[in-house]
């Protein structure tokens, strides 16, 4: 497999909010403890230490060891889960939703930048332990973003009529899926008939996929977990306290010239229940869960916190504390969007006393089957090119390889000079005239332009064969004009490389912010 790294700014694919945070920018350094290199991560390593009590590893080791129980889990999984009871052992975290069959491709590469950063703190840090954690979205009841994945060009979907909290969903209505998709999919049969729940299967086929590098998988619907967060959904729902914070680090950011990626709202809490998931907003003097007959008094709302807390769920804004207290954790890794709002967030850990963790850039990555690879060759493009738009790829193509002279550079220049010698003239004559010449030498330079666009239209049309071939690298690296670690399955490549993680494993630098480009120089087998 052949590497090549080209900077995020050159793909034309991330907000100036993400890269600023990438090259650390005084503009942002408010907004965050620690930026992401190995040697800050020995500060935050005694605060996390000083913060994370016995209490929450204790909780935190009960049940991750009953979620584990009925799991054939690699001896690599049961070591880590053990050592978080030990104080010198810490985690470094990714989430992501349910998706079926893992969804797009960077799923795959949270989990790698998360497995290998742990390695090189070890490397770092010998007298730490490091756990790679991924966070269930469990919780999340976002149907419509989970039920799909492409495959080989294809869209698969999952239809099913049940909603609420996506991790409690039955997963007796996949069968007929599981027909449908190409290939070995043995690891996902299993995972999905072996298992009741989605959150069951997710396990199932995470721990299959990266059991052997420890990661520990673990699902936060949990009454335990909730029980310790009680505090934070009294002083959210009736105190409003997260937007407070938010809003005020959201007016600093836009300030600054930065457009918030998320809103915090009044209460910040879902009312969870068996296929309900829904916002609980204040109403008079009731809180009423939106779109239902349910509602509370302030009183009756406060003793259900109290006695039932997994009954809350917290959403975008809370989550992450949510998490950071159930966790002895370092470090988060996630995609531009998630660095970009947990940059929002600073002003609700510092009021709940919990450290803000290091924002981990995940791992950024086209991959180039031998196929798409020898079609991209002939191309005589860079791989840089084909981040821009067609038409741009197309120009840039036909200027570098046509032996005519396309561009009407030099006769822009000697108009524009041509026609300031007239307006100066005019100017000296009559000073309305000048106006008049210049709104003509405008006209002049827009006739330009329009030759231009003719001339390179009706060299294109002589190279059209060439065009649909770089067209066609285009749309296969770029299916639907998206990245294709947004759309594409990790299937695409594994059922034909299943060494394809290990790949991943091996050339992924988690603190080497650049967008990683592999191809594949031999055939891959054909997909069973």
């Amino acid at each position: 497999m052949q590497l090549e790294k080209i900077p995020f700014a050159d793909t034309h694919a991330f907000h100036p909010f993400f890269l600023d945070y990438i090259q650390q920018k005084e503009s942002l350094r408010p907004f965050y403890n620690r930026f992401p290199t190995p040697g800050e991560f020995k500060q935050q390593i005694t605060d996390k230490q000083a913060a994370f009590t016995r209490d929450r590893r204790t909780t935190l080791v009960e049940v991750l060891q009953r979620q584990y129980k009925d799991v054939t889990t690699p001896e690599a999984v049961q070591v880590n889960i053990k050592a978080l009871a030990d104080d010198t052992t810490f985690t470094v975290t990714t989430g992501h939703q349910l998706n079926i069959f893992t969804g797009p491709l960077y799923f795959i590469y949270k989990i790698v930048t998360v497995v290998n950063t742990c390695r090189q703190l070890k490397e770092k840090y010998p007298d730490y332990t490091f756990v790679p954690v991924y966070w269930m979205a469990s919780e999340d009841h976002d149907y419509d973003e989970i039920k799909y994945f492409r495959l080989y060009n294809k869209k698969y979907i999952w239809e099913t009529p049940q909603q609420g909290a996506v991790g409690r969903f039955s997963t007796k209505d996949m069968a007929g899926l599981l027909r449908e998709v190409p290939g070995d999919i043995q690891l996902f049969r299993e995972a999905y008939t072996k298992n009741k729940t989605l959150s069951g299967a997710v396990r199932h086929y995470v721990n299959a996929l990266f059991g052997a590098e420890g990661l520990v998988v673990i699902d936060a619907d949990e009454t335990a977990f909730k029980t310790g967060f009680r505090d934070v959904i009294q002083q959210d729902i009736f105190d409003n306290v997260a937007k407070k914070h938010v809003d005020q680090t959201t007016q600093a950011l836009e300030a600054k010239g930065y457009k918030p990626a998320v809103n915090g709202r009044d209460i910040n809490f879902f009312y969870l229940d068996e296929g309900l998931r829904a916002r609980i907003e204040k109403v008079g003097d009731q809180f009423q869960v939106v779109d239902t007959d349910i509602s509370f008094t302030a009183e009756a709302l406060r003793a259900l916190i109290d006695k039932h807390p997994e009954k809350f769920s917290p959403n975008v804004i809370l989550r992450p504390l949510y998490q950071e207290m159930i966790l002895p954790n370092l470090a988060y890794a996630g995609g531009p969007s998630e660095v970009e709002y947990w940059l929002q967030l600073g002003g609700v850990f510092k009021h709940f006393q919990v450290p803000f963790p290091i924002l981990m850039p995940r791992n950024f990555a086209l991959v180039l089957e031998h196929t798409a690879h020898r079609k991209f060759l002939r191309t005589e493009l860079h791989i840089r090119d084909f981040f821009e738009d067609k038409n741009y790829i197309y120009n840039h193509w036909v200027l570098q390889h046509s032996p005519r002279n396309l561009t009407v550079g030099k006769e822009r220049t000697d108009v524009q000079a041509l026609f300031e010698v007239l307006r100066q003239r005019a100017h000296e004559i009559d000073t309305t005239l000048a106006a008049y010449v210049a709104a003509e030498g405008k006209r002049a330079l827009n006739s330009l332009e329009k030759i231009e666009h003719k001339l390179l239209r009706a060299e294109k049309r002589l190279h059209s064969d060439t065009l649909r071939q770089i067209e066609a690298v285009k749309d296969l690296l770029f299916p639907n004009g998206n990245l294709q670690e947004r759309t594409d399955n990790f299937l695409n490549f594994y059922q034909q490389d299943p060494q394809f993680i290990q790949h991943l494993l091996l050339h992924f630098d988690p603190f080497d912010f650049q967008f990683y480009i592999f191809a594949y120089k031999q055939p891959l087998a054909n997909p069973a």
